[in-house]
This record gives structure tokens, sequence and C-alpha cells, in this order.
């Protein structure tokens, strides 16, 4: 290993605020840690460094997730963009069945079902 390259390397605390939880490990930002120190319970000094979250106040490892109204958000949805829709779908629900309706009368009064059925074949 070439000297003078790699960062120093050695204990610290991790100290979660949020949760008011510390935990000593190694790492390389023991030089950088600055001015603060704490000391551990092993009776030594240790630098400290804060963080915001850990795995302790993190929801994803606590399950307190945030549980989001998602039928708050189809009703609020249903009621801005709700009768736009239902007035758009009745007109092509409408003009679909006139469609259907010169469709059948050209075929000779026969719907779709019965043209579909004399296509099979020898029927």
């Amino acid at each position: 290993m070439r000297e003078g390259i790699h960062p120093e390397y050695g204990p610290v605390v991790f100290r979660d605020r949020a949760a008011n939880h510390a935990f000593l490990t190694r790492s390389t930002l023991a030089a950088t840690a600055g001015e603060k120190t704490i000391a551990w319970q092993d009776g030594h000094t240790y630098p400290v460094v804060d963080v915001e979250i850990s795995n302790v106040s993190h929801p994803f490892y606590t399950g307190n997730a945030r549980v989001l109204d998602t039928a708050g958000r189809v009703e609020r949805f249903e009621r801005r963009y709700g009768a736009v829709g239902a007035a758009r779908d009745r007109a092509r629900g409408k003009a679909g069945d006139e469609v259907l309706g010169e469709v059948g009368d050209k075929a000779g009064g026969e719907t779709l079902g019965e043209v579909g059925g004399k296509r099979g074949g020898a029927g």
C-alpha cells in the first residue's frame, strides 16, 4: 500500500439527532470530524459526526411510513374532472351506438353478432 495517498481511517461516533441514538464505528471521517468529540461508554473520547437520519429514525426501517390519502385524491380528481369526463363518455357512447346502427342497417338489418356467425364457414 502506498504511503500518503489514503485517508486516515479510525474510530468515530455517528449520532442521530432525530432519534437520540449514537453508534461507534470506523470511518475515514475521523480525521475530518472537526472539534466535536464525545465521551463513549468505554471511557475513551471519540470524534462525533451528527447525522440527520439513520436506521433508527428512517421510516423504511422503523415501519412508520406516511400513508398517502389516495381515496381523497381520487375523489378530488372526480370532483374536478368527473363531470367533464362523464359527459364526454355519454356523448361517445351515443355516437358509437349510432355508428353501429348504421353498420347494421347497411348489412341488411343484421346485427354484428349475426354477421360474425355467418362467416364461420359451412353453417
